[in-house]
């Protein structure tokens, strides 16, 4: 029942952190769910017992947030960082052991040198929770958010091995830096190999399934959730870092390719709505647990009179300027290094705020305390079980440079990598690549198009436009004007129809009528835009009208036969009709080199075709299954992909935050969804 209670009390805690982030916008979210789980571990100490089980918490909250975040990571980018990504989950982490675990030492002689390492250790790894807090503040540019986001996802297994071998060291009074070197490459080298194995076989099994029948959402859902938990248990059965099994696990199992069909779409739906929920409430959930142990953390210690109160905050001050010291100094190393490969920043000023943008970025937070309250109660002796030297107090120091991390992260990042661009600037660049990527599959099916799957595509295309069309009025996005595109139809026409004249494939009485009736559209279109080219026209007209009835008399004078009204009309129509389709094939052949919108030259398409369809008669037309037709499967399963691949593509290049380019690859998942519901 305790244990019901307290689930209840953190979940409440983390929906009224909520309402106080929205309250207080200047304030990070962590920041807030530790004064709540402070207040709450104040409030209700006396009748729900707060107790953090190291192992427990890791396993259950740690586990599935870093599988969620290895699964979402940019795996491209993190490949290409990967040198300077490794170097600060291995090299700076054994850095921060040595500087603290000397420095500490020296302060407080009464804590052995041994366990001042392993506080060195604990605060060696950044958090990726935080981390990732962090940058949501703040606009820290690629190549340092990708590198934070790869170390956050590592350097657990180097902090928390050499953890276990500090703490190995005080308990048994020795230490062997072969072996720990050893026993590292076998707990970080092993979980890479086991989890990449692991991950493989998850998916051949989720494929398998598949292929036997049960296409259930829930249970696809169900196993990817279970994943997480049975990858770490995995590796701490086999004696490999868990940590470093669920990212493995996690970025594995994203980069295997899977087929797009409805089945995977409802699924990854479903995932991805769970995911979230579980991401808000895990997220939420950590920092308050971190606030519930903090009054535990400072109390003993705090009110101890061996050691001065000053001294104490004076100690915390110091670790925390050698540990981001030790990283300031580490981040400017390795941009001298990317310097001279021509990949860091330029200079001096820039690499320095660089620098300090890292620095303060890798914060501290649930994984540190965690790791520092799995230190033993007791060391067995030769003389007998006796207290672990300094326990509280390096817990209190832990839980302090947590906090002062935490901190500096909240109000030094943003001023050192403010947002540049507001929210509305944001979300209106979001908006154009939306549409700009509804465009390019307008372009894309429109260059696909012959006369075998007109009739198949045409309706897709229609459909696409009139999605476009809505989008941009809902957005308020502004169109491109297409005066210009419809003088530049009309002047083909002109142009094809004087050729056929020029040919003798068109007769030049109703010929030069057509021509006449073009001139006379195109002439109103440019009324009050342009009198010089206005005039122009109304010259060319007068004189295709002057060479209209020289035809005429020609056709009056002997020996010529006049030709019947019904005749000169099917004439005319047919002149029309062969020249719309010549604009047609203009257009489409046209639509992706020309700087007008795709769904401008489609809907001049589609008006032509109309025009075509009426001027055929009643048989079966390209408008007719445009209007009345379903869009055939195929062709819209063809639209879809190229959807997919286009919102990847705008992602990759940052045109789309991760964000939305997940909602849009949702709404593609439902249309299929839809789509094949409904045949």
């Amino acid at each position: 029942m305790a244990a019901l209670e307290l689930a209840l009390v953190l979940l409440a805690t983390v929906l009224a952190s909520a309402v106080l982030d929205q309250l207080l916008p200047r304030v990070s979210l962590p920041l807030i769910q530790i004064a709540c789980g402070i207040v709450v571990a104040l409030l209700a100490q006396e009748r729900i017992s707060i107790s953090l089980n190291p192992e427990l918490f890791l396993v259950l909250f740690i586990a599935p947030l870093l599988f969620h975040e290895a699964r979402d990571a940019d795996k491209h980018a993190l490949w290409k960082n990967r040198t300077t990504m490794l170097s600060y989950a291995i090299g700076l982490v054994v850095a921060i052991v040595l500087v603290v675990g000397f420095s500490v030492h020296a302060m407080i002689p009464s804590i052995p040198l041994a366990a001042a390492f392993a506080l060195g250790a604990a605060l060696g790894p950044t958090d990726p929770i935080a981390v990732a807090s962090v940058s949501a503040q703040a606009d820290i540019p690629e190549r340092q958010q990708t590198t934070l986001q790869g170390e956050s996802l590592l350097n657990d297994a180097s902090g928390i091995v050499s953890f276990q071998f500090a703490v190995a060291a005080v308990v048994t009074g020795t230490f062997s830096v072969t072996d720990a070197l050893q026993e590292f490459l076998i707990s970080f080298l092993g979980a890479l190999a086991i989890g990449i194995v692991f991950g493989y076989a998850l998916v051949m099994f989720a494929a398998k399934v598949r292929d036997m029948g049960l296409d259930n959402t829930t249970f696809h859902v169900a196993l990817e959730l279970l994943t997480p938990f049975v990858a770490y248990l995995l590796g701490e059965v086999v004696g490999v870092s868990g940590v470093i099994l669920v990212v493995a696990c996690g970025i594995t199992m994203s980069l295997m390719p899977r087929d797009f069909d409805p089945s995977m779409a409802r699924t990854g739906i479903v995932s991805s709505s769970v995911w979230q929920v579980i991401v808000f409430a895990f997220n939420g959930v950590v920092f308050v647990m971190l606030g519930t142990q903090l009054p535990q953390s400072f109390g003993d210690v705090w009110i101890d009179d061996g050691i001065s109160n000053w001294h104490l905050v004076a100690y915390i001050l110091v670790i925390t300027v050698l540990m981001h010291g030790t990283r300031f100094l580490w981040t400017l190393l390795s941009d001298a290094v990317a310097f001279r490969k021509g990949g860091g920043p330029r200079g001096i000023a820039e690499r320095a705020r660089s620098a300090a943008i890292m620095t303060f970025a890798g914060s501290k937070g649930a994984i540190t305390l965690a790791i520092m309250f799995s230190i033993p109660f007791y060391v067995r002796t030769t003389e007998g079980a006796v207290p672990f030297p300094q326990r509280d107090l390096l817990i209190f120091l832990a839980s302090g440079v947590i906090l002062l991390s935490l901190l500096l992260a909240t109000f030094v990042v943003p001023l050192l990598a403010p947002r540049r661009s507001d929210p509305s600037k944001a979300r209106a660049a979001t908006a154009e690549a939306r549409a700009e990527i509804l465009r390019t599959v307008i372009e894309e099916l429109t260059a696909r198009q012959n006369a075998q799957n007109r009739a198949t595509l045409a309706p897709v295309i229609a459909l696409y436009t009139e999605r476009l069309e809505r989008f941009k009025d809902d957005k308020d996005l502004e169109d491109d004007e297409d005066i210009e595109l419809r003088l530049k139809a009309l002047e083909w026409e002109q142009e094809f129809v004087l050729d056929e004249i020029d040919k003798d494939e068109a007769p030049p009485l109703e010929g030069y009528q057509y021509v006449s009736r073009v001139a006379r559209t195109e002439s109103m279109l440019k009324r009050g835009k342009n009198r010089r080219i206005a005039f122009l026209r109304w010259l060319r007209r007068v004189v295709l009208i002057m060479r209209k009835y020289a035809r005429k008399l020609l056709h009056r004078m002997p020996g010529q036969q006049p030709t019947d009204a019904a005749t000169s009309s099917r004439i005319r129509r047919e002149i029309q009709v062969r020249a719309s389709m010549y604009v047609c094939d203009r257009l489409r052949s046209g639509m992706v080199e020309s700087d007008l919108q795709s769904e401008k030259i489609s809907r001049l398409i589609a008006e032509y075709e109309r025009t075509i369809a009426l001027l055929r008669g009643p048989a079966p037309s390209i408008t007719t299954l445009t209007r009345n037709a379903e869009p055939d499967l195929d062709s819209m399963k063809l639209a879809l992909r190229i959807e997919l691949e286009q919102i990847q593509l705008a992602y990759d290049e940052g045109r789309l935050s991760r964000a939305a380019a997940q909602r849009m690859r949702e709404n593609v998942y439902l249309m299929q969804i839809d789509l094949t519901d409904n045949v």
